[in-house]
């Protein structure tokens, strides 16, 4: 192993040639790399969640903390590529935006795939990735399994508290509205955590989560905001419109609605 070096265990000659400017725009080096750098950090996210999915599954929480509170380290760098991509000026962002043609942030696969997981599903949304057929199946697998909060209500359950049955078999998505029983077995749970200290800590890592995703979300909607107006996005969405409209939609409600139980 001698011969590993430092460029060649990071594969650096790939990850670094692989930004292709397609104008002559000074920022178009600026917006690819914090794209480019957001992917990565997605991966490890995605990394980190399926591997704690599986230990909520075995009800092995302890190792779960660890990777959980490392998706929400993560999500702070990127939440803070939004202030780097923010020091684009409108007049330069006009420079590159013809040269995007139809891309989008929008389709992105690995955020999508982070959203299911979490249980943000809207099956609409795989149809996008149709033309990559192998992205699409593995949304499409994602969708036909529990997502992470599905498989924390199966682990309440196996607990002994009073998930619905129909909500453990089939509606496993994660409703974005709170569900009364659900929200219920929180309270207990928050009631006496010396108790459940376990689901406790579950619960407020899975509060971190959330709280860091929607900080992801409203710091891409006032950048867009801050740059482009209220134009349409470049790949057909609403823009600053929908990007409102998605903050209003939640992971694990339930978690949120006990605070006011308690």
């Amino acid at each position: 192993m001698s011969d590993v070096t430092y460029s060649s265990y990071l594969d650096l000659d790939r990850v670094l040639s692989a930004q292709h400017p397609a104008s002559g725009a000074h920022d178009e080096f600026l917006f690819i790399i914090v794209h480019q750098a957001s992917e990565l950090w997605l991966k490890l996210c995605l990394h980190e969640l399926e591997a704690a999915r599986e230990l909520i599954v075995a009800d092995t929480l302890a190792p779960a903390f660890k990777m959980l509170a490392r998706v929400a380290q993560a999500q702070r760098q990127l939440i803070s590529s939004w202030d780097v991509l923010a020091t684009m000026t409108p007049h330069d962002y006009s420079q590159l935006r013809p040269h995007l043609g139809g891309s989008s942030g929008f389709q992105s696969a690995q955020y999508r795939l982070m959203e299911f997981i979490l249980g943000g599903r809207n099956p609409d949304h795989v149809t996008m990735h149709e033309a990559t057929p192998e992205v699409a199946a593995k949304l499409r697998a994602e969708l036909a399994r529990p997502s992470l909060y599905g498989e924390v209500l199966r682990l309440l359950r196996r607990r002994g508290f009073a998930i619905p049955d129909g909500l453990v078999e089939g509606r496993l998505e994660g409703p974005h509205e709170p569900i009364a029983e659900v929200t219920a077995a929180w309270a207990g749970v928050y009631r006496d955590p010396q108790r459940y200290w376990d689901l406790y800590e579950l619960a407020e890592k899975l509060v971190d989560l959330e709280y860091h995703f929607q900080r992801w979300r409203f710091g891409h909607l006032k950048t867009v905001e801050r740059i482009i107006g209220f134009k349409r996005g470049t790949g057909g969405t609403a823009g600053v419109p929908y990007l409102e409209s998605v903050l209003k939609l939640g992971f694990f409600p339930e978690l949120l609605a006990v605070r006011t139980e308690l």
